[in-house]
């Protein structure tokens, strides 16, 4: 069954389980008699002194291959930040680009390097922008939202590593409904902001709950927070599954750029949860 959630492989469809037939698992032990049958006791103790091939041998998916290009392609963000930071109406176009190029990469069914790379570059630009805005205001911000993003994507892929949570088909149904749910309510909320239906810095999540002096932004924060953590859940049973049905190492780009997806997304969730926290005091 396709795992959902992170677009960029839920329309990819080889990162879905493959049938044990296809990998030749079926057949795999008359295949070994008759090649057993071609070669001598000697030659066959040659080979099987011999060390397995790795995913660098084989032209095939790893994981080294895809924890290299996700630091190279987080690594442009970053770069992408700096220029944002230091020029913040490079803000505006990062933002309207880096959505383009993100469309476009989750969209395709071969990944391009290229079109990932400038996603990152880009979106890094909207990020060092965003993020120069609210240090101003808020000084401190930027690097507890780091420091967040790092420690929620560490603990998850440490809960993920001890097999004490996965992406199920039960699971993966009620994440999607929710993300839709919550992708709904950001774009009614951007465009009352738009057209100026509320004056609130953040819209309907700077109002506080009825009864209360706690911003609606906090729970849906924490919220989205818990969507996103989930999201890197299925980014990395997809990219589990992707391995063990042994893909071609250029889809490593787009396991890569799944991870930074995630990761941007998060980030600007705890940005933006800190803000409406810190703008409460």
């Amino acid at each position: 069954m396709a795992l959902g959630g992170n677009p960029v492989f839920a329309n990819n469809k080889n990162f879905k389980d493959v049938p044990a037939t296809k990998r030749g698992h079926v057949n795999a032990g008359a295949d070994t008699m008759s090649a057993q049958a071609q070669f001598s006791a000697q030659q066959l103790q040659e080979l099987y002194n011999k060390p397995a091939a790795g995913p660098a041998q084989t032209g095939r998916m790893g994981y080294d291959d895809v924890i290299m290009k996700t630091v190279f392609t987080l690594t442009l963000v970053l770069v992408g930040a700096a220029l944002g930071w230091m020029i913040p109406v490079l803000m505006w176009p990062g933002v309207i680009i880096g959505l383009v190029l993100g469309l476009v990469n989750s969209f395709k069914k071969e990944p391009s390097p290229l079109l990932i790379l400038g996603y990152a570059l880009f979106e890094g630009m909207f990020l060092g922008g965003i993020s120069m805005f609210l240090e101003g205001a808020y000084p401190g911000i930027v690097v507890q939202a780091v420091l967040g993003t790092l420690s929620v994507f560490l603990v998850t892929l440490v809960l993920f590593r001890n097999a004490k949570i996965r992406a199920t088909p039960k699971m993966t149904r009620f994440f999607i409904i929710a993300l839709a749910g919550y992708a709904l309510f950001s774009l009614i909320n951007f465009g009352l902001m738009i057209f100026n239906v509320t004056n609130s810095p953040w819209g309907i999540r700077s109002m506080d709950i009825p009864g209360t002096n706690i911003p609606f932004g906090v729970v849906l924060g924490l919220f989205a927070i818990g969507l996103a953590a989930f999201s890197l859940i299925v980014d990395f049973t997809s990219i589990e599954k992707g391995v063990q049905n042994g893909l071609p190492v250029k889809y490593s780009w787009t396991a890569a750029f799944g991870l930074t997806v995630t990761l941007v997304w998060l980030y600007v969730e705890i940005l933006r949860l800190l803000a409406i926290l810190r703008g409460n005091d």
